[in-house]
């Protein structure tokens, strides 16, 4: 016999499985509990005692299956094939999709794989130099691969998030993901993850080619014909799943080009604040000391700011800043954190959203108009620091339009020098930061403080370029066999919206030409 049953415990009771078991039989009395499986806990620290909310199947006289996860990959070798433009989550996933649809994903990716795009990580860092090709967005998994590996999303409506999750256990994930309120991986384990996806894409007959760079497509009666990589490779295609993430500027470029049909979009875009990791532990915890059984605390927040939005944006607890440039001549931060989230920062993206109106100074580039903004606040950084340092200033000083005459000590590794933040900020980007800290501080008690240092610049939130597509086909209303995917497209935001649009596109891919 299977019971459901709804618990609250406290943090020291459900640490561990096994403990977590000794306390459901402890509570209910229940003779003969042979396991437990937990179907969902999340954390309620609103006052004390604080405790996880879970909610179990508790097996009595009855042992627990191993939860089963069913995949039908089939051997595609010789099966007609679907370019894959990207290996960032859209595109692997799309792949596997493929796969399970019996037909041949052949993915084109231009940076490397894992293992030899870590040089190029590292040297940001010690040679301040970036590879174009190569860096924490372009590569193998793509940005997703280096980022902090959260996987709650919104997007139920569009695909299984259940199905996802399983997926990345499958191959190698914490099968706490499937039942956590906000799943996380961790930047050092999602490299082996990625790698155990490459090597079931490849085991079942698709093709994975590297430092393959889309340069051009060839177009005939309104109709994907071939595309061509490398500027001298041109391959036969009639079906292409573009999915090459927010950050691939001469995707956008080659379509405004070719009278491709895009759109200016909507971003966000803003700084990266750290706080030491034990201050928003005493803010959301309201205790001196944060104890051993509870997670680094997070925080998420939301103003509305001189007439935009100002939000948190993939909040990092334990984390560390990284520097997300793709090409010389701009710094862009984003942040991670590894699994534990044991580092002593607590970082999170702190962002403005753009309106139409405030990219219309460059209103002559058309469609790029949002992307052009963009591309001039990571510009104006390092100009301002000529390096991939980026600048910075504490936020009591930014509040109060003080140079910040020293800094704390900050995680982003290339380093951080003194500005004043509205030099190298949109005026409109800095007057909302500074209306919605103010609010933002009497929420959240301890936040604006001068511990804490704001580093710039968080751009890369977001697409500011949509590629349209048919809601029902998932493919370009202009060109027939091009199917625009997940986050370079403007249709996705986070590693598990990204998977499900790269299967969506999938499914349609194969579907129209049946």
């Amino acid at each position: 016999m299977i019971k459901n049953i709804e618990l609250n415990l406290l943090p020291e009771q459900c640490f561990d499985e096994n403990i977590t078991l000794e306390t459901v039989k402890k509570k209910t009395g229940w003779d003969s509990i042979q396991g437990i499986r937990i179907l969902k806990k999340s954390l309620d620290a609103r006052k004390k005692p604080i405790f996880f909310r879970h909610v179990i199947d508790v097996y009595i006289n009855e042992n627990k299956t191993p939860e089963a996860f069913n995949f039908d990959f089939k051997t595609v070798a010789n099966a007609p094939s679907v370019a894959i433009i990207g290996a960032g989550p859209a595109g692997l996933f799309a792949a596997l999709k493929l796969i399970e649809l019996g037909v041949k994903p052949i993915i084109f990716e231009r940076g490397k794989n894992v293992r030899e795009r870590r040089r190029d990580l590292a040297s940001i860092t010690r040679n301040n130099t970036v590879n174009p090709e190569s860096n924490y967005c372009f590569g193998e998994g793509g940005a997703g691969t280096y980022s902090d590996g959260k996987l709650y999303t919104r997007s139920t409506k569009r695909g299984d998030v259940n199905r996802i999750l399983q997926l990345l256990v499958k191959h190698g994930a914490d099968s706490k993901i499937l039942y956590e309120a906000h799943p996380h991986i961790g930047t050092n384990k999602l490299p082996h993850i990625i790698t155990a996806i490459r090597e079931t894409i490849l085991h079942f007959g698709g093709e994975i080619h590297f430092q393959s760079k889309l340069t051009d497509l060839e177009i005939k009666n309104n109709a994907i014909n071939a595309i061509v990589i490398n500027e001298n490779e041109r391959i036969e295609f009639n079906r292409i799943i573009l999915a090459t993430g927010h950050s691939a500027r001469d995707i956008y470029e080659l379509l405004y080009k070719k009278n491709i049909a895009i759109e200016a979009k909507p971003f966000a875009l803003g700084v990266r604040i750290e706080h030491p990791q034990k201050l928003i532990d005493s803010i959301q915890y309201k205790c001196e000391t944060r104890g051993d059984y509870l997670p680094p605390a997070s925080y998420s927040i939301v103003n509305q700011s001189m007439g935009h939005g100002v939000f948190s944006f993939c909040m990092c607890p334990g984390g560390i800043i990284a520097p997300a440039a793709t090409a010389p001549g701009e710094v862009v931060v984003n942040g991670w954190s590894p699994s534990k989230r044991n580092n002593e920062f607590a970082n999170s993206g702190l962002v403005v959203s753009i309106h139409p109106e405030n990219y219309k100074q460059f209103e002559k580039y058309g469609e790029l108009a949002a992307l052009r903004l963009q591309q001039m606040v990571e510009q104006n950084c390092f100009a301002a620091t000529q390096g991939l340092q980026a600048p910075a200033q504490r936020v009591a000083d930014f509040i109060a339009k003080k140079y910040s005459t020293s800094l704390p000590e900050c995680s982003y590794l290339p380093g951080i020098q003194s500005h004043l933040l509205d030099d190298v900020l949109p005026k409109f980007v800095a007057a909302s930061l500074r209306d919605a800290l103010s609010v933002f501080g009497k929420k959240l008690k301890g936040y604006v403080t001068n511990e804490a240092v704001m580093v710039a610049t968080e751009s890369r939130t977001s697409s500011p370029v949509r590629i349209p597509r048919d809601k029902e086909t998932f493919a370009h209303p202009q060109i027939k066999g091009l199917y625009p995917c997940a986050e370079g497209a403007g249709y996705a935001g986070g590693i598990v919206s990204a998977a499900i649009d790269g299967e969506n596109c999938a499914t349609a891919a194969v579907n129209f030409f049946r």
